[in-house]
């Protein structure tokens, strides 16, 4: 069982506020029904397994090729997740390189949103 602080993040975490959010600001965005979007940069065979309700999915590997896709969402905040939270980190770097202001990685990944919000999500 993983010890999480006050913020709902593993002891020692490297938080940063000014590129991730945690799985329980995500959670209170969501039940505040704010307007962002969620977008997933694991691979297929991943989200096969997990996922969180409401992602789009678009693979880090095709990420670059298919900026367009997203741009419908270039106005509004963008949360990117993965499995740990190190490439969505990478992709949140990617996305603001392209003019994407407001993104930020979902801290943990999906492991932590499975074993601090939903443990309906399988943790794999």
């Amino acid at each position: 069982m993983i010890t999480l602080d006050n913020q709902g993040l593993p002891a020692g975490y490297p938080y940063n506020s000014s590129w991730e959010i945690t799985p329980r600001q995500l959670q209170q965005l969501r039940l505040e029904q704010g307007k962002f979007h969620l977008l997933d940069v694991r691979t297929s065979a991943e989200r096969d397994i997990a996922c969180i309700d409401g992602s789009q999915h678009i693979a880090l590997l095709d990420l670059e090729g298919q900026m367009g896709e997203l741009r419908a969402h270039e106005g509004s905040p963008v949360i990117v997740y993965c499995h740990h939270g190190i490439r969505s980190f990478k992709a949140a770097a990617i996305l603001r390189q392209a003019g994407f202001l407001q993104v930020r990685s979902l801290a943990g990944g999906i492991h932590l949103w499975s074993v601090d919000i939903d443990s309906a999500v399988p943790i794999y």
